[in-house]
């Protein structure tokens, strides 16, 4: 359940409005309602086959529902056509993915600038933000190496310059830390908090991790197709 007296005291970024989606006969989600405040860290967790990375994927306009709205500062994006959609994206939404999915053939400077290059910006501008965004992520030295020279931490920390290049107001992350080891969990970890305090980016996390999931604002919890609970943990707001 969600707990109005909460989120009416925020400024909402998203909005989600009975989203249905279904594969064949299979219904994954069955008609979620979602707000997501502006900077808030939100945690989705759930068993497996809950619908959670649908969900997201739908959050992020990756794939559309048979039914619902999804409204951005009151925007409903999935109205727009196809090409105001993918500028939409790519100027508004940076995604993390547990596999970084970098392009092994391009270094790392390279996969930074994409989301720039994409939108149609100077070549000189985005290497520039991409090589700062790479200092601050601490991975001045690797901005000439490919993913196959860095450590899965390394790649992962490149994805998060990569998800920020065109400074989204959303983050989306889909289980970015389940492939890494206890130590480079923390400090991915970390880093999203350090984040959110400087850059001031909304961040939803699905997740299995319970300390990841444990450290948002608030973690709603789904269960086949549905959220049917939330935990509130930051009562500063």
């Amino acid at each position: 359940m969600l707990d109005l007296h909460y989120l009416c005291k925020l400024i909402m970024m998203i909005e989600a409005r009975n989203i249905v989606k279904r594969y064949g006969d299979l219904e994954v989600l069955r008609g979620v309602d979602l707000d997501i405040a502006q900077g808030e860290i939100v945690s989705i967790v759930g068993p497996s086959g809950a619908g959670k990375t649908t969900l997201l994927q739908i959050i992020g306009t990756l794939d559309m529902p048979q039914q619902g709205e999804v409204y951005y500062e009151g925007k409903n994006v999935l109205a727009l056509k196809d090409k105001e959609l993918a500028h939409f994206r790519n100027r508004n939404i940076g995604f993390v993915f547990q596999f970084h999915q970098l392009l092994p053939e391009f270094t790392m400077l390279e996969n930074v600038a994409i989301p720039a290059l994409l939108g149609g910006d100077n070549r000189t501008d985005a290497y520039q933000r991409a090589q700062r965004l790479l200092e601050r992520m601490h991975l001045a030295d690797r901005l000439n190496h490919k993913p196959s020279q860095l450590s899965g931490g390394e790649c992962q920390r490149v994805a998060v310059a990569r998800a920020l290049m065109n400074s989204p107001k959303v983050i989306l992350a889909d289980e970015p830390s389940g492939s890494l080891d206890s130590q480079n969990k923390q400090e991915l970890h970390q880093l999203f908090f350090e984040l959110r305090e400087e850059l001031g980016q909304t961040f939803i996390i699905v997740t299995h991790d319970e300390g990841l999931a444990a450290q948002a604002d608030r973690t709603l919890h789904m269960r086949d197709g549905m959220i049917v609970d939330q935990t509130i943990r930051d009562k500063k707001l």
